[in-house]
């Protein structure tokens, strides 16, 4: 792809999340699109954000559990950018008309005290930049179809990532922990909607370790010339199938012990 198209799929996507109406599979229309150019998409779309006003809070990091990858089809990560206007408090409730198609994932997030970068990141760095750990919901959206009308093509990773990793939104639960008072391997979550189980997991999901996914995330951050900043938070990867929020859903995940968080969608 060319810089010009790099800038006008980024301009389709944000687009599609104003005004509530989905584009196309990027892939489809950009056949011989690969991961630098759908990073480059992102990166147009960070770049216009900013440019609005937007400041970023933290990364996303998507697909890292085999629940996630079987669900969209996809076998590796992805990472997305968090931005301020996505932060939603622990039991407020999404606005109406917010997002097209929101679902959400139960994740463990990381608060960062220090900066976090580099291809030889080790799994000690992460938790010494670490402030803290919690329980967390993302809200994930897509500006893109999840699979083509016509033909029935579904999304590829490259139009994930183009699409800021279907990142929308992020609820931290009110519990503070520091990263080795638990085992993360063994928190999980019950995630109900409306009262009724949805989804299981445990956090071993995550590549075997959420740290060894943040691990993932600074590695990979540095071959695009970027890092992890103190205060930034990183949602490590959900452990769970993304849970439906059609209006008037009440999410809420129990972490057991780690705590938990809810979020209800008018």
């Amino acid at each position: 792809m060319t810089p010009e198209q790099h800038a006008q799929a980024a301009s389709d996507l944000l687009h599609a999340e104003a005004t509530g109406t989905q584009i196309g599979l990027l892939s489809q229309q950009y056949p011989a699109m690969d991961v630098d150019d759908a990073y480059a998409i992102q990166n147009a779309i960070h770049t216009a954000k900013l440019t609005q006003g937007r400041s970023v809070v933290g990364w996303k990091i998507g697909l890292t559990s085999k629940a996630m990858q079987y669900a969209l089809n996809i076998d590796i990560p992805d990472s997305g950018i968090l931005f301020d206007d996505m932060v939603f408090e622990h039991g407020s409730t999404v606005p109406a008309g917010r997002f097209i198609q929101p679902r959400v994932e139960a994740e463990i997030a990381f608060v960062m005290k220090g900066a976090l970068g580099g291809a030889d990141v080790t799994r000690d760095a992460v938790l010494a930049a670490t402030d803290y750990v919690a329980p967390s919901l993302e809200i994930l959206d897509t500006r893109i179809v999840r699979a083509d009308h016509q033909t029935g093509q579904t999304r590829n990773v490259f139009d994930t990532i183009s699409d800021n990793a279907a990142n929308a939104g992020i609820v931290l639960g009110p519990q503070r922990y520091q990263p080795g008072e638990f085992d993360l391997r063994w928190v999980g979550a019950i995630t109900s909607r409306n009262g009724e189980v949805e989804e299981t997991g445990l956090g071993a999901g995550v590549l075997n370790d959420p740290v060894q996914s943040v691990v993932w995330l600074a590695r990979r951050m540095a071959n695009y010339g970027q890092s992890i900043a103190p205060g930034q938070v990183i949602l490590s990867g959900s452990f769970i199938r993304p849970v439906e929020c059609p209006p008037g859903s009440q999410i809420s995940a129990d972490f057991g012990r780690f705590g938990g968080v809810e979020i209800a969608f008018a």
